[in-house]
């Protein structure tokens, strides 16, 4: 008996696309398909309902069936307690260290000196010939990684028994920069002469660090930060090739940001194997896997509702993982707040073991190859970026097109629409500019000051790749409630004028209740009004100073003026729940002044409220 002879489902007739596509269509009841069921991504790439299976694909090579590197971060400026992070880390599951220096791209406020004193006692009762070791560095810190040689060879530790992974990224640090403190020329001969002394003291890297996550936390898309890493390692691999530096492609490593877009990161990071193994292909090296270290996003890290954030990491880490990252960091569930406490920094540890011990989530190599949706993903984002790139070489290369703006340029302009995006709720923040909670508790970060990166002179000016969150817009309104609860004692309120039956106004007062709790303002409802003068003597009694309507288009069309010039006439700025269509000069006439609805502006409505509520 084979499976051949008794088919999975072989009395079930083979379904084709035709017949799906005719039960889709029928669904939809005339609605356009490609509007309602197919999007595009920020880099205009389709993304298909439905994918057929891909046939004849072949896993991507990578880090194959084994766990990936458990990097605990270690970023507390004071160098007793960073070791007792890094000891804490590595007694409770993490399998290696990433020394975050401040000032560089993932310190976010915090992070380490590089004073050989400092990179000692933090790394005190560290097994070194055993914990891979991952740095990263910021251009004021440029020393931490000869600091680190110094310390192994103190110790007399053999630099091949060490797994140290050097993070010199120069061109990433002058694009975050905006700047360079030198001519191009001077940096790589800097970079390739700390390189050499390195080699000669025996350590074999990877030293070169491309890192995409200066684009990635800038607000770039996927293909541009795999366009920036393969711009990046190619400049570094012509360097190093015409230093005579032995093996020069294995001394490049690649970072990148993974983030809550689960099948666009899976995606980003198969690509990237594809696309560095056909520039070392090209360019005539053994086509050795590269290997990929990954962080959780800052960008989609919030302040508010910060519990959110344990989803949102799990959902990258769980990507980068089956994406088939080699090491992965993960960013405390709190960062955005503060430094980290151990409760934090335990969410973070257990995030990988839970998926590696229990999920067992790396015990296949590729798991996504040969579904259809990843595979379609993957190509097109390789050959999206590939362009790119392609861009890249012909403005000189990477350095030269940082110095142009080249990529910043791009990266502004997916910026631009990805916060559009985001204010117009298309793009959905749980906790923060969806489903809000105005009653969270404040959580607990440690009581360190931020460390403020001295900035370095400028020869070259550029535009510079800054990082955001993409929550901050709907947090400073949060926060300007906040400072308004604290100094009155009441939290800034809007009150919903419900007009006719519940049946009519919950749906339109519970979308307003959601959006204007996004900005931290008050917007209760209850079960209605049985007429309009108890609306009005409701809202006299509410303090409020906008008043917002919400009910059914069916009712507007015969209550709503009557409301507006009632409310109006009581003092009250007025909003309309919907969209006013044909009656909107109508509604404006009667005393509307503005009007919420799917697709709005959120973040500007919520300024407006917030100034009229402060006037």
């Amino acid at each position: 008996m084979t499976d051949k002879q008794f088919p999975l489902a072989a009395e079930f007739a083979r379904a084709d696309l035709a017949q799906w596509r005719r039960l889709v269509d029928a669904a939809l009841k005339g609605a356009d398909f490609e509007k309602r069921l197919v999007s595009k991504t920020y880099d205009g790439i389709r993304v298909e309902p439905l994918y057929p299976v891909a046939k004849d694909a072949k896993p991507v090579t990578g880090r194959g069936a084994q766990p990936w590197q458990v990097m605990a971060r270690v970023d507390h400026p004071d160098p007793s307690q960073a070791n007792k992070q890094a000891l804490d880390d590595l007694e409770n599951g993490a399998t290696g260290l990433t020394l975050v220096f401040g000032g560089s791209a993932g310190a976010y406020g915090y992070g380490l000196d590089d004073a050989r004193a400092t990179i000692g006692r933090v790394l005190e009762g560290v097994y070194l010939e055993g914990a891979p070791i991952e740095l990263e560095l910021a251009a004021q810190h440029k020393d931490a990684g000869q600091a680190l040689a110094a310390e192994i060879m103190a110790r007399k530790i053999k630099p091949p028994d060490t797994q140290i992974r050097f993070g010199y990224d120069p061109l990433g640090a002058k694009a975050r920069a905006g700047s360079s403190p030198l001519p191009a020329a001077q940096i790589d001969a800097l970079f390739v002469d700390i390189i050499k002394s390195l080699q000669d003291q025996g350590f074999a890297g990877p030293f070169a660090c491309a890192d995409g996550r200066h684009v990635h936390a800038a607000g770039g898309s996927e293909a541009q930060e795999l366009a920036f890493v393969i711009g990046n390692a190619v400049h570094y691999l012509r360097l190093f090739a015409a230093a005579g530096l032995k093996a020069a492609h294995r001394l490049i490593w690649f970072r990148l940001a993974a983030d809550a877009d689960e099948f666009l990161t899976i995606a980003k990071f198969r690509a990237l194997r594809k696309m560095w193994s056909r520039v070392l292909e090209a360019s005539g090296f053994p086509g050795d896997p590269a290997f990929v270290s990954a962080e959780t996003a800052w960008r989609m890290m919030t302040r508010r509702d910060p519990y959110v954030n344990m989803l949102r990491t799990t959902v990258a880490v769980t990507a980068a993982g089956v994406g088939g990252a080699d090491a992965i960091a993960v960013l405390p569930f709190t960062n955005a707040i503060g430094l980290p406490d151990g409760f934090a920094r335990r969410v973070a540890r257990n995030t990988h073991l839970v998926l590696l011990e229990e999920s067992s989530l790396a015990k296949v190599a590729d798991p996504a190859a040969g579904s259809g949706g990843i595979e379609a993903l993957t190509q097109e984002l390789a050959r999206v970026a590939w362009a790119l790139f392609q861009e890249i070489e012909s403005a000189g290369g990477a350095a030269s097109a940082i110095e142009q703006s080249l990529i910043q340029k791009k990266v502004a302009a997916t910026l631009k629409a990805r916060q559009d995006a985001i204010a117009k709720r298309k793009d959905a923040l749980t906790g923060t500019s969806d489903y809000p909670n105005l009653g969270e508790q404040a959580v607990k970060v440690l009581d360190v000051k931020p460390v403020t990166a001295v900035p370095l002179p400028a020869a070259v000016r550029f535009d510079a790749l800054q990082p955001i969150r993409l929550a901050a817009p709907y947090e400073e309104l949060r926060d300007r409630a906040d400072d308004i609860r604290k100094r009155t004692g009441a939290r800034p309120k809007v009150f919903l004028a419900t007009l006719g039956r519940m049946s009519d106004f919950t749906a339109r007062a519970t979308f307003a209740k959601n959006l204007y709790e996004a900005g931290g303002i008050e917007a209760p409802f209850g079960e209605g009004f049985k007429t309009t003068d108890d609306m009005i003597a409701a809202f006299k009694a509410s303090g409020a100073k906008v008043a917002c309507l919400c009910s059914s288009d069916k009712v507007y069309e015969t209550q709503a003026a009557a409301a507006a010039q009632a409310l109006k006439a009581a003092g009250a700025a007025v909003s309309l729940a919907g969209r006013p269509g044909e009656h909107e000069s109508q509604y404006r006439a009667a005393g509307v002044e503005s009007f919420i609805y799917a697709g709005c502006d959120a973040v500007a409505a919520l300024r407006a409220a917030h100034d009229r509520l402060a006037s």
